[in-house]
Parts: structure tokens; C-alpha cells; sequence
């Protein structure tokens, strides 16, 4: 049951994958530069805020490029 038109697929690409990688990278990170205590989540979730602004105009940017070097790259 889509929700959105297909003229939104980039931009929602790019929100889905920025929200996933940023969470993902800055748990993984935030856990090794200060380990798994009581604060834990809430610089978890304060580095991961920062991480997607960042994260999602530079995947918007960036996906695109990528795309199109994997299509060169692939055999067809």
C-alpha cells in the first residue's frame, strides 16, 4: 500500500538511509569512545541527532553519484 509518489523516492531514500546509518554509526561509535553506562542512550541519541543533520543532505547529495559509478561498474 504506498503511501508517497514515486517523485518522492530519492528524497525518501535518502531520509530512511540517513536516519538508519547515523543511528547505527553513532551507537557504535558513542559506545567506544565512552562505553555502556547510565548516560549511554542519551549521548547515543544526542550524537545520532547531530549525525542526521549531517548524514541526510549528504546522502541526498551523494547517492545519486554513487548509483551511477555501481551502474559503470556492473556488467550489464
Amino acid at each position: 500500500m504506498p503511501i508517497f509518489p514515486a517523485r518522492f523516492r530519492p528524497l525518501l531514500f535518502a531520509l530512511i538511509m540517513s536516519a538508519f546509518m547515523s543511528l547505527l554509526m553513532s551507537g557504535v561509535i558513542t559506545f567506544i569512545n565512552t562505553g555502556m553506562d547510565a548516560g549511554f542512550v542519551w549521548r547515543w541519541l544526542r550524537a545520532w541527532v547531530v549525525a542526521w543533520v549531517v548524514a541526510f543532505p549528504l546522502i541526498s547529495i551523494i547517492a545519486p553519484l554513487a548509483h551511477r559509478l555501481t551502474d559503470r561498474l556492473i556488467r550489464p
